[in-house]
């Protein structure tokens, strides 16, 4: 047997799970806790209306964040920890990403302006909120400054931090809400800043105490950035986008007071039908890290049988949401949100499976570009907006939430098989090199929906 293949095999057997697994793990269950905290105090806080344009706000910036920062953040994170292991300096990477970041966040901030003094953008999307337009605009320089705060974290290895930014940033967001509605307070602006201000706050207390971030090197190119960036950006954006298609689609399709309510409704259905993505991300922490030591150990039959169960237990989790969306779902949704909540079985169990289509999608995405199928991830992606798109268009006419719903669904299920189509490809012409890029992929670069 190789040497270096005998090398990873003694190194996946001495670590289960890559270093801050679990640390990162416990952050991202705890962000997504405290989204449902937000979700919830929102909803009842605030007006239905007021509770859908809040909305428009959370998608948007959910979309374009993550769509734009997180593959710089990626970039970053396998830049320097890349320098890490020749023992150089990554300070010169996070400088150049820093100005990378300025750049970008500045054009986005443009463009933003640019359409909204062209397009009906603060009406359709904000529900007329133009304050909510502010807070959209300050949310994109917070999350500029945290996702490359988190590149350079998880690229030093310090994934106890870098957990702790995401769990941070909910509390921060949740502990002023708690205040607002105990003060009865609903002036859709400080809600609006209790969205798009923790970010900034998260990477601030992470970053105390943490020394050597920045240490010195040679100087960095600008390629030292540019690997497979434009497919990262494509493809997160379009996957995003995807992901939060059916709430975005009720939002912009409702017209008047009534559908408003009901988009209010909706988005509740919506965010219900996300939970089995906290059981997901559950499972992905002890699991692919282990799927990532069989690929780079080169057990090659082991890599496809584990890349098998973990499919079969996220379609597992994702049956297991819809018979709960469609059995006890709307008890749930009254619980949680309040007795003004109002969204039938069928609504929930279509939404459901949306949801559990997506996160198969998402899961087989993250093997396709650890094997450096980055253009063939973004064809799925790119296909299940289409077909998003195009059932909500071909149904023009119909009742707006019955098109959004089948429209999401038949969207996130063409991702999910066009995925699936092009991972069994790429994984029968992957070479020992590429599979063992999964290892260095997750070890560098933590998932995070």
């Amino acid at each position: 047997m190789p040497q270096r293949a005998q090398r990873l095999i003694e190194s996946a057997k001495r670590l289960p799970v890559p270093e801050g697994t679990w640390a990162v793990g416990a952050g991202l269950i705890i962000s997504g806790i405290t989204a449902y905290a937000f979700q919830i105090l929102s909803f009842r806080g605030l007006s239905k209306t007021d509770y859908a344009a809040l909305n428009g706000l959370w998608i948007f910036v959910f979309v374009v964040a993550p769509g734009f920062f997180l593959p710089l953040e990626q970039e970053v994170s396998r830049a320097v920890a890349d320098r890490r292991s020749r023992g150089l300096g990554g300070g010169p990477v996070v400088r150049k990403a820093a100005i990378a970041g300025v750049a970008l966040t500045s054009s986005l901030i443009v463009l933003t302006l640019v359409c909204a003094a062209i397009f009906p953008l603060t009406e359709r999307l904000f529900h007329d909120q133009s304050v909510l337009l502010i807070c959209f605009l300050i949310a994109l320089a917070t999350y500029a400054v945290q996702h490359t705060t988190r590149g350079t974290l998880s690229g030093n290895g310090r994934f106890g931090p870098y957990g702790m930014i995401l769990a941070v940033e909910g509390l921060v967001r949740v502990i002023p809400l708690i205040v607002l509605v105990a003060l009865g307070i609903e002036d859709l602006v400080w809600y609006g800043l209790a969205l798009a201000i923790p970010p900034l706050i998260a990477a601030l207390v992470a970053l105390r105490g943490e020394k050597h971030l920045m240490d010195p090197g040679p100087e960095a190119e600008w390629s030292e950035l540019s690997t497979n960036l434009t497919l990262l950006f494509l493809g997160s954006l379009t996957a995003q986008a995807l992901s939060y298609s059916a709430a975005l689609g009720a939002i912009v399709l409702a017209n008047g007071k009534v559908e408003r309510e009901a988009a209010a409704d909706f988005i509740v259905g919506f965010f219900l039908a996300r939970i089995p993505i906290l059981l997901f991300q559950a499972v992905q922490a002890a699991l692919l890290p282990k799927l990532a030591g069989l690929a780079g150990a080169g057990q090659h039959a082991d890599f496809r049988s584990g890349l098998r169960k973990l499919v079969i237990i996220v379609v597992g989790i994702g049956m297991l949401g819809v018979i709960g969306g469609v059995t006890i779902g709307p008890e749930i949704g009254k619980i949680l949100f309040g007795d003004s909540f109002h969204l039938d079985r069928v609504d929930l169990g279509l939404l459901f499976a949306g949801s559990a289509a997506f996160i198969l999608a998402l899961t087989l995405a993250q093997a396709l570009i650890a094997l450096q199928g980055h253009g063939r991830a973004l064809v799925a992606w790119v296909v299940g907006l289409v077909v998003t798109v195009g059932v909500i268009a071909a149904t023009a006419g119909t009742y707006f939430l019955d098109r959004v719903e089948y429209g999401f669904l038949a969207g996130c299920l063409a991702a999910a098989v066009v995925m699936a189509g092009l991972l069994l490809g790429r994984i029968r012409t992957a070479t020992p090199e590429s599979l063992e890029r999964l290892v260095e992929q997750i070890e560098h670069e933590p998932l995070e929906i």
